[in-house]
């Protein structure tokens, strides 16, 4: 009689999960996160310098607004982070696309204190004439 040594095993199926790739997969999406979520924030990347007015107390802005930043520099027009300055034209007709929207956003009016207010009125003017009515004025306070 031939001894046969081999175990008989019934084959079952592991009940243990590794996690430990998934647990590394959510460690770099943090990171990720961390990293890209203030480049994100950023506000404005043009370069305007505000002008500066006293501290006073500020009305909480409603989180479900959007605001839309328009600005004037040295350098001529601009509409939210886009570098490259508009002409009049075009920024009559973004802003009328604005005001066509069912729910109209937000100006942000930001005029570089070093510009004349003749400009920072004109970009008054165009905001009105878009029939955009909900607007504010972007200054920086003293310390």
């Amino acid at each position: 009689m031939a001894r046969n040594f081999r175990r008989h095993r019934a084959s079952h199926p592991i009940a243990d999960l590794n996690v430990t790739n998934l647990i590394d997969l959510g460690f770099i999406l943090l990171v990720i996160f961390m990293i890209a979520t203030p480049l994100i924030q950023q506000e404005q990347t043009i370069a305007i310098n505000l002008p500066t007015v006293a501290k006073s107390p500020q009305q909480k802005a409603d989180p479900k607004d959007r605001f839309v930043a328009v600005g004037v520099n040295a350098r001529g027009l601009f509409i939210d982070n886009e570098r490259t300055t508009v002409t009049l034209a075009e920024l009559r007709t973004r802003l009328r696309m604005l005001a066509a929207e069912s729910k109209q956003p937000v100006i942000r009016i930001r005029g570089d204190a070093t510009v004349p207010y003749q400009r920072v009125a004109e970009l008054f003017t165009e905001v009105e004439r878009a029939g955009l009515t909900r607007f504010m004025i972007d200054t920086k306070t003293e310390d």
